[in-house]
């Protein structure tokens, strides 16, 4: 398989939204992506979106990757969100041994897939044990390697720690044939993502298998997209794949407004007040866009002059996503009511996105939380308006 050129990305995911429109309903029904959309996904190269060049990935840069994830979300929300989870866990290849990562990335499906941080693992000679089980981990349906964020212990049971004091945290990595699948995604929202618990017991984990991930003294790449964070990558990509639900949600009520008449009402065409509320969220959804890609720009831009990713960038891009989060699900609301009684039926694009919007927003890139960390960082001094906004 080539690997196609940066933007050709998005040409890609423009291209296979038919395919996936046609199978969503598959997705959903099976709670897992389909054959034949992993199989379009692999063979255009979108899950080596993020995988350096070294390793016959694209490297693509921060807003095509967000670009993509907004153009599979207009076809399927669950389809972007898997695609999206493993693109940024491939970043972790940028941590490993060239040949680890080789092994993991280069033999087909070539697809890792992990689950929230938990759990500790002891040292022992050359590698590691885990006992554990995992949760939340998208798109493990489709890997062929798993992985998992866990504390260190020495061999004698004392935490392993940092220099600065805080505990070792390693990514650990292995085959998903040496791991227990657990079919628990039984959710209201993106439920083809599969987002299943896995559990290993007494497993070995090879030194050359457990990344100090997002350690920059660890990093053995020099491209840009690897001075950011996997956590920060994420909340980009995810907020770009709300905006694509969001794009589609809108447009599909636009349309149907277009053809629409309300018993005993005019046709909504005609209505002055839909016509001001379809004006007013299209701005809404462009206003939102504008702001996460103008920040994934602003933060690229210093990346690129070779400069490093600081806190003032991770807090900006956290805000920028989480509202961009916040706003696409508002359209979302404001499209599923101008709809009506036709948003409630299954047959109609409609309540399938309202469901995975509502899922995404409560994931935990979306949380107000991090209003509160740009707060602080904004009356310390560490976080102040870009130049061109002062």
């Amino acid at each position: 398989m080539s690997t196609p050129a940066a933007f050709d990305l998005v040409v890609r995911a423009r291209a296979l939204a038919p395919l996936i429109t046609k199978e969503a309903d598959e997705i959903e029904r099976t709670r897992r992506l389909t054959p034949a959309v992993t199989a379009a996904l692999i063979e255009n190269g979108l899950y080596r979106a993020l995988l350096p060049r070294s390793l016959g990935g694209t490297e693509a840069p921060l807003d095509i990757f967000m670009q993509m994830q907004e153009e599979i979300a207009k076809a399927d929300a669950s389809t972007a969100w898997c695609l999206g989870q493993c693109s940024v866990c491939a970043m972790v290849a940028a941590y490993l041994d060239h040949d680890a990562a080789h092994e993991i990335f280069n033999n087909p499906p070539g697809i890792l897939a992990w689950g929230a941080i938990a759990h500790e693992v002891r040292a022992v000679l050359g590698g590691y044990r885990a006992s554990a089980r995992w949760e939340f981990a998208s798109g493990s349906r489709q890997a062929s390697w798993l992985g998992a964020h866990v504390r260190i212990v020495e061999a004698d049971g004392t935490p392993r720690k940092k220099p600065d004091s805080t505990p070792e945290i390693r990514t650990i990595l292995f085959p998903i044939t040496s791991a227990t699948m657990h079919d628990v995604w039984d959710v209201i929202g993106l439920k083809g993502t599969g987002t299943d618990s896995y559990s290993v017991s007494d497993l070995f984990i090879p030194e050359k298998f457990a990344a100090l991930r997002d350690e920059p003294t660890a990093l053995r790449e020099k491209g840009p997209i690897y001075r950011i964070s996997t956590n920060m990558v994420f909340g980009m990509g995810f907020a770009a794949t709300s905006l694509g639900v969001a794009r589609a949600m809108l447009d599909s009520a636009v349309d149907l407004s277009r053809k629409k008449t309300p018993q005993g009402l005019a046709a909504m065409r005609e209505n002055n007040a839909v016509q001001g509320l379809i004006g007013r969220t299209e701005a809404t959804l462009r206003a939102a866009r504008a702001y996460l890609y103008s920040t994934a720009a602003e933060v690229w831009r210093d990346l690129e002059g070779g400069g490093p990713m600081t806190e003032a960038h991770r807090i900006a891009m956290r805000i920028a996503a989480t509202w961009t989060i916040h706003q696409s699900t508002s359209v979302v609301d404001t499209a599923y009511h101008m709809a009506g009684a036709t948003a409630v039926f299954a047959a109609n694009p409609f309540e399938r996105r309202f469901r995975d919007m509502h899922t995404i927003a409560q994931q935990i890139q979306a949380r107000d939380t991090h209003y509160e960390d740009a707060g602080r960082a904004i009356l310390s001094g560490k976080l102040q308006a870009p130049p061109t906004a002062r």
